[in-house]
């Protein structure tokens, strides 16, 4: 039975991801990233992954938006329309906020007048109404990956990939962002894949947390949140089930250590 506040996946193929395996070589030796790596997420999910450094969590990412090349294996993202969100805003400095969410849109051959209309939406969506005419620079952090957020669905994208957009924030700023977050998943038909050091922002996102084995990454353990929703990052029943994941998760880096 699924939880209250927390929703069921369609029938949707999921993203499938099967034997992936990634190495680096820079012509003197070779650093082996994922290894036969398997993992399927279902429609409208929201998973988080979490591991020690170094454990090919980013590398996933960039294979699964087509930016690296796999060595072995597939990756089936079954048709979905990819938006990425670094974990810098990597807004362009020159451009309003509206123009940088705008160019998605024009690169994508959208007609200006569904162009102006969306962008009226974006900005709604993620509470930036008014500072369409600023810049970059004249934005707190938090509020640039507001922007770099709606940039990303301007693509119309229906999976999502994270990577730590989080991890420079103070901590309020985080906690109010992970309000958006799971606001604008729960409204849209999103699926995201989440990366994150911060076991307890997993817990409070996710509909899933993967735990990836230390280098070269593999899925070492997969913890359901069954938690109600909303959730504070702070309650009970994330503090216990993060404790039970970070235990998990040393296993792997004692491993790793031997």
């Amino acid at each position: 039975m699924t939880a209250p506040g927390v929703r069921s996946a369609t029938a949707t193929r999921p993203l499938v991801i099967e034997n992936v395996s990634k190495t680096y070589h820079d012509g003197r030796s070779s650093v082996p990233a994922l290894d036969r790596m398997n993992l399927k997420v279902s429609d409208r999910e929201f998973v988080c992954l979490v591991g020690a450094s170094g454990c090919g969590k980013t590398t996933l990412l960039n294979l699964i938006a087509g930016i690296y090349h796999l060595d072995h294996g597939a990756i089936d993202t079954a048709d979905r329309r990819i938006g990425v969100v670094f974990q810098e805003p990597a807004l362009f400095p020159w451009l309003t906020v509206a123009r940088n969410i705008d160019l998605a849109m024009r690169l994508r051959g959208i007609p200006p007048e569904t162009r102006a209309r969306r962008l009226d939406e974006l900005l709604r969506l993620v509470h930036l109404e008014g500072f369409g005419g600023h810049r970059p620079h004249e934005l707190s952090g938090g509020m640039q990956q507001r922007a770099a957020l709606a940039r990303a669905l301007a693509q119309e994208a229906d999976l999502l990939l994270m990577d730590e957009p989080f991890g420079s924030l103070d901590a309020m700023t985080r906690d109010r962002l992970h309000d958006e977050l799971e606001r604008i998943w729960l409204a849209t038909d999103l699926t995201i894949l989440f990366v994150t050091h911060n076991v307890r922002e997993a817990v409070r996102l996710g509909d899933r947390v993967v735990v990836l084995s230390s280098r070269p990454g593999r899925v070492a353990a997969e913890f359901a949140v069954d938690i109600e929703r909303p959730r504070r990052i702070d309650s009970a029943p994330v503090a216990r089930l993060a404790a039970e994941i970070t235990d998990r998760l040393r296993q792997e880096v004692r491993r790793h250590g031997r």
